[in-house]
């Protein structure tokens, strides 16, 4: 133990390492009121700069008065100076959940009124030096581009009334003094006052970085985390191996599977993507996290940010982790096929919104005839504290188990002729005995400094465990062993599994803000990462019912290194234009132990024992740049390029072979609008993405096949808007061109490949068009208490996807619903996905199968589905305590 503790205050110690600052005095109690104390904050949450403003780059100062209860309560907050409506508001959410040391005459305490002021600011604020005159502004003090703060009205000689003098029966002790807390500018002859930088942090790499917050995440019913991302742009997420399995996601031409083309990250510094996993590289199971903790979405289409790093080639999707409403929540839910869930949610008031715990119990016998039936559990819970030299630290815990049964794949010529239901399963025992299960255990802790001067420390550690099973058929009976050529005919059941645990850190650090010259100020930002995982893996053919393995396919122990080092810098001239760029550089090593490799067939001598054990190493570069002008206040314009790579599976790899990186060039071109009237945000993004070499699922093998290079182009059209206090509308449109450039070459074990020069590429839809809608509103009051009432709705559709052998999916079009009333403390609500109770496929395949429907087999690619769940109602009951 004393080694790690010995660790952490090194860790501790090298964030806290910097230049000496002005430290802001304790505040001095009135003069005339010596034998009084002031107030002082106990707990804080940070007030949130709002994110709509950001372009306008508002800088305001917002003044509250507050009143301080004898418990260290708020027990009002009014606005004395207005910074306009949005900053007002975020002041007072802020101020409401603070928690103080009461102020006390004589050693009593008693009621009292604070002045706070808070500072919004688009940059950080900049220090002042020391001897500055109090009546010169600092030199960022400048005006935005923007429009102009709301005129502020200069506070009433005397506060307003207090709404609560009358109930506690004490007119409160007027103390108009700042308070000193983290991240507070103390400026000569001024009260301290609290600056709230912007956010989102990091700052948009592009017109693709995209920011969705709760008000679009609530639209519409999110039965798992991974639904959140389908309001995302060219997003679509499906499910076609059941509730165990990661789900399969797509953006904007590519098929990107269970997670291989896209990096999923917690907070920035878990990351969930598992490398070399048995049934997909970068295996993501989004399932670990509950859906109603992820508190807002970064996702970045494209590879623009040295900080993106493994599977990073269509883009990256990082989940921030807060609760909003404080308190204790807990929602039951039932609905169709006796589906139950329960999730309850602690987060004390007074806390950060990062501070809560989570847990979700669910269960359901899934539709069609009982073969998609689940059970599931998880926990999520983080605690976010301050520690001395302006160190904030975060520790997080989460963990995930389900099991599920599977219908597996369906012929279409067989639904056609009624052998099998549309939502049905074969009555075949190899097809009966498809299940899935799964866990993943995680931690975190990481620290993180601010400073008021702009420059910021981070450092993360992580830790993760995930087990997988599964045991799925989609060919039926085609299969022959191995090792035994004459054993054939026993069912294709696949089984696969997958253990990994794995670990690694995290840190960053960006250096203030330079002014080279009065048009140019630069900074810098150094990073590295590294994680270290070690994978056992098998795949086996099995004969259901007794699951007796009839071959054995892969034997595997995988130990992997991968490290990671970049460089950032920010450019900005004048306020018009900014310059971002910088490097990547990821060094991956593998050492394998393929212990069915160089495998000796029953027919053949032996000639040596079986294995085949091999390391090897590569090193992959990557440059990436983005530039931003503002020829107007409302209009900015982008241009980005980056180059990414995706790490190679590691049994493909041969012995001291360099590592052959999928390398991906992206490059895009872009503007967004916003009017501010109608809080209405528009964005247009042509691109263009060329990877080295692909992937494709292979049905056989039940896992990704590599094909050749490819080239996406496309155009993604994004239009959000909120023009009603309590409506929220966003909708988006994506256009993508996918082609194969080279295919594989024939092979004497696959001498009519399914894909040609040219083609489309498979199971990408060219247009994907998302619509999320919802509006919240006081319909009046109850017996004294008002009433809420939410609406809400999210449509997807999706053209007709290419498919192999020159086939083509059908058209999809879903909607999903939610309606919601609340009195005081208990909702009630209901969700309805499938809305409409369309009839679709969720995936579709084309390849050879034999489920022994017909006398004589084909051995023709045949077109396959896996049915999209019908309508599906759960009713809601939520209490608020």
């Amino acid at each position: 133990m004393s080694r790690w503790s010995n660790a952490i205050a090194l860790a501790a110690g090298l964030l806290v390492a910097r230049p000496a600052l002005a430290q802001p005095r304790a505040p001095q109690a009135p003069a005339g009121q010596a034998n009084v104390t002031l107030p002082t904050v106990v707990e804080h949450v940070d007030a949130v700069y709002p994110p709509d403003k950001l372009a306008q780059g508002v800088d305001t100062t917002v003044e509250v008065l507050v009143t301080v209860e004898r418990n260290g309560t708020v027990g009002d907050a009014q606005i004395a100076v207005s910074g306009g409506e949005a900053f007002d508001a975020a002041a007072l959410a802020a101020v409401r959940r603070w928690r103080f040391s009461p102020a006390t005459r004589d050693g009593v305490p008693i009621r009292a009124r604070i002045r706070v002021p808070f500072h919004f600011a688009p940059e950080p604020h900049p220090p002042v030096p020391p001897g500055a005159p109090t009546d010169t502004p600092p030199p960022d003090a400048a005006p935005s581009p923007g429009p102009p703060a709301p005129a502020t009205k200069p506070p009433a000689s005397k506060p307003p009334a207090d709404k609560h003098t009358h109930a506690h029966g004490e007119q409160p002790a007027e103390l108009d003094s700042g308070l000193a807390l983290p991240h507070a500018v103390a400026e000569p002859g001024k009260p301290i006052e609290i600056h709230v930088q912007g956010r989102p942090n990091p700052p948009r790499r592009g017109a693709s970085d995209f920011r969705l917050g709760r008000a679009v995440l609530d639209s519409a019913p999110r039965p798992t985390t991974a639904d959140l991302i389908k309001s995302a742009p060219g997003f679509h997420v499906m499910r076609p191996e059941g509730d165990a399995v990661a789900q399969r996601v797509s953006l904007r031409g590519f098929d990107a599977d269970h997670g291989q083309d896209i990096q999923f990250t917690v907070g920035g510094t878990i990351p969930l993507n598992q490398p070399s996993h048995i049934h997909g590289q970068g295996y993501a199971d989004l399932n670990v996290l509950i859906p109603e903790t992820v508190r807002s979405l970064r996702v970045l289409e494209g590879v623009y940010d040295p900080h993106q790093g493994d599977f990073a080639v269509a883009g990256s999707v990082d989940f921030d982790l807060g609760v909003e409403e404080r308190g204790v929540r807990a929602t039951a839910s039932y609905g169709s096929f006796d589906t139950k869930r329960l999730v309850a949610i602690f987060a004390p008031a007074g806390q950060s919104e990062e501070t809560f715990g989570a847990a979700v119990v669910r269960t359901t016998d899934g539709f069609g005839e009982g073969v998609r039936g689940s059970i599931s559990g998880g926990f999520t819970g983080q605690y976010r504290f301050e520690l001395p030299g302006d160190l904030s630290a975060l520790v997080h815990l989460s963990s995930y188990g389900a099991r599920s049964t599977v219908a597996g794949v369906l012929r279409r010529d067989d639904i056609d002729r009624r052998i099998v239901d549309f939502y049905g399963a074969y009555p075949d025992t190899s097809a009966r005995s498809q299940s899935a299960a799964a866990t993943r255990t995680q931690a975190s802790f990481s620290l993180q400094r601010t400073g008021d001067d702009g420059s910021e420390a981070s450092f993360g550690l992580w830790g993760a465990y995930g087990t997988y099973r599964s045991r799925l058929n989609f060919t039926g009976y085609t299969q022959r062993s191995r090792l035994r050529p004459t054993w054939a005919g026993r069912g294709d059941l696949i089984e696969q599994s997958n253990d990994d645990g794995g670990f690694g850190a995290r840190a960053s650090y960006r250096t203030r803000r330079y002014e080279a010259a009065s048009w140019l100020k630069a900074q810098l930002t150094l990073g590295a990462d590294a994680e270290a995982h070690s994978i056992d893996q098998a795949q086996n053919l099995l004969e259901a019912p007794q699951n007796e393995t009839w071959d054995r396919r892969v034997d595997t122990t995988v130990r992997s290194l991968r490290i990671g080092a970049f460089v950032d810098a920010l450019f900005t001239f004048s306020r018009w234009a900014r310059l971002r760029g910088g490097l990547r550089a990821d060094f991956i090593s593998f050492d394998i132990d393929d212990r069915l490799g160089n495998q000796v067939p029953a027919f053949r001598e032996e000639t040596h024992f079986i294995g085949y054990r091999r390391t090897a190493a590569g090193i992959a570069w990557g440059p990436r740049a983005t530039l931003e002008v503002d020829p107007l206040p409302s209009l900015r314009l982008f241009a980005a390029y980056g180059r990414g790579y995706r790490s190679p599976q590691a049994r493909q790899l041969e012995e001291g072979e360099q590592a052959p990186f999928a390398t991906v060039h992206s490059y895009e071109a872009g503007a967004r609008y916003q009017y501010e009237p109608a809080r209405l945000s528009a964005t247009l993004v042509a691109y263009e993405t060329r990877l080295s070499y692909d992937l494709a699922f292979d049905a056989e093998e039940g896992r990704l096949e590599r094909i050749g290079p490819t080239t996406r182009r496309g155009l993604v059209a994004y239009l959000q808007a909120n023009p009603l206090t309590g409506f929220n509308a966003s909708i988006s449109a994506t256009f993508v061109r996918a082609t194969l450039d080279s295919p594989p070459p024939p092979t004497p074990e696959n001498p009519t490949p399914p894909y040609v020069e040219g083609q489309s590429l498979p199971y990408v839809p060219p247009v994907v068009v998302r619509t999320d809608v919802s509006y919240r509103r006081a319909l009046g009051t109850f017996r004294g208490k008002s009433l809420v009432a939410r609406a809400g709705y999210g449509a997807t559709f999706l053209s007709p996807r290419p498919l192999p052998y020159a086939q083509e999916a059908r058209t999809v079009f879903v909607v999903d619903a939610s309606l919601g009333l609340r009195r005081d403390f208990v909702e009630i609500g209901v969700d309805a996905t499938n809305l409409f109770n369309a009839r679709y496929a969720d995936t579709e395949y084309v390849f050879v199968s034999d489920w022994r429907t017909s006398d004589i087999p084909s051995h023709l690619p045949a077109r396959h589905i896996s049915a999209g769940s019908p309508l599906t109602i759960l009713g809601n009951l939520t209490f608020y305590l």
